[in-house]
């Protein structure tokens, strides 16, 4: 069978390879700590589960200490002619992209349900994850067939990638954990004890515009809606609206996170989605992008809270 582990596996080859090429380019005067704040990443996937809780605490501050003291980061910029690029490969270059999804759709539609010798081929609570990174090698493989690449060209190319995100790129991974503290703390007991005794939440109008701007708002301060959704669904969402109001679950979770995502798109703690661009593409402006969303942030917040209201309670 093929398991979660399968996916750490081959996310922590795949940031040693980052690693690796990071300690490798002499270019770059970030390099060893670029090679020392990828291979801790690596570490973390491939033996996270052995080093234990003191381990990986240790672990994490040395990377924290690392892209604190700004050892992380981007080489000089080499003039590339992309423009000829894209010429000379044409529509190929998509080829790869379209690859992803329909790889995803075949895993988790077809090979899911098969098994072997009565044992499922992948296990069903992870077919999306695991179909995903089926998904990453089969374009990985049609790149470099179709673009004729070398073998080392997506470890290069993604290292300096990587190297100009930086520590960002696991902002996600971060935030959505540092939400299942907060949950497990009890934070999300504290938040909803503070709404019932001072917002009014009496209405189910008002306790789904709570909910959903909360999880904006809430989002908005952590910079992820992975670490806004368990405070806030379990300490407002659960026990009001599912618990007094019989709300579905199913529904008002889902809005409840893309409500979150409103906050996303308006927060500079969003780095990796904010910020990031801003920096790769070059704009002057490192907040134009937030300038742009943040109209199409509050319309579909508006959207969410109505979509609440109307479908996740039985009439």
């Amino acid at each position: 069978m093929i398991k979660l582990s399968f996916v750490y596996v081959l996310a922590g080859l795949m940031f040693a390879a980052f690693a690796v090429y990071s300690a490798l380019d002499a270019r770059n005067p970030k390099r060893f700590g670029n090679a020392a704040f990828w291979g801790l990443t690596a570490l973390s996937f491939l033996a996270g589960d052995r080093l234990g809780d003191l381990g990986n605490g240790v672990l994490a501050l040395g990377m924290a200490l690392l892209a604190g003291l700004r050892l992380v980061g981007r080489g000089p910029a080499v003039a590339e002619d992309r423009t000829a690029s894209a010429e000379r490969f044409g529509n190929r270059i998509f080829v790869p992209a379209l690859v992803l999804p329909v790889v995803v759709a075949i895993g988790v539609l077809v090979l899911k349900p098969v098994q072997l010798s009565g044992v499922p081929l992948m296990d069903p609570k992870q077919a999306t994850l695991i179909s995903l990174a089926l998904a990453a090698i089969a374009a990985l493989a049609a790149a470099l067939v179709l673009l004729r690449q070398p073998p080392d060209a997506p470890f290069r190319e993604g290292q300096r990638l990587a190297n100009t995100v930086s520590w960002a790129a696991l902002l996600p991974q971060y935030l959505a954990a540092l939400g299942v503290v907060f949950a497990s703390a009890g934070v999300g007991k504290e938040i909803g004890l503070l709404v019932t005794t001072y917002l009014p939440v009496d209405t189910r109008l008002a306790a789904v515009a709570v909910y959903c701007v909360g999880m904006a708002a809430f989002t908005a301060a952590m910079g992820n809606a992975f670490a806004a959704f368990p405070v806030l669904t379990g300490g407002v969402a659960l026990p009001i609206l599912v618990g007094h109001f019989g709300g579905n679950p199913a529904v008002v979770a889902s809005l409840g996170m893309l409500s979150g995502y409103c906050g996303t798109l308006v927060t500079p703690l969003a780095a990796n989605f904010n910020l990031v661009p801003p920096a790769l593409l070059e704009i002057p402006d490192r907040y134009a992008v937030i300038k742009v969303q943040a109209p199409t942030a509050l319309i579909l917040l508006i959207v969410n809270v109505v979509l609440m209201y109307v479908l996740a309670f039985p009439k």
